[in-house]
């Protein structure tokens, strides 16, 4: 996506509930999301495709993605 500034020490802007859905299972910055399954983060209450794929977009900043 195109705009996504990210750094790894933050999560991108994806919404509270998908935010709220990371810090629960203990995420909270962008590289804690580097090759963790995409299914895996997709079980998360709050973490919807839109979500999943800027936090895609946002790895591939930094030359990672999910796993």
């Amino acid at each position: 996506m195109k705009g996504v500034d990210s750094s790894l020490d933050t999560l991108p802007k994806i919404g509270a509930p998908a935010t709220r859905a990371l810090n629960n299972a203990g995420y909270t910055v962008l590289g804690d999301l580097a090759g963790v399954p995409r299914a895996e983060l997709a079980k998360l209450h709050g973490m919807g495709p839109r979500a999943l794929g800027i936090v895609q977009s946002a790895l591939e900043q930094h030359n990672l993605s999910l796993g």
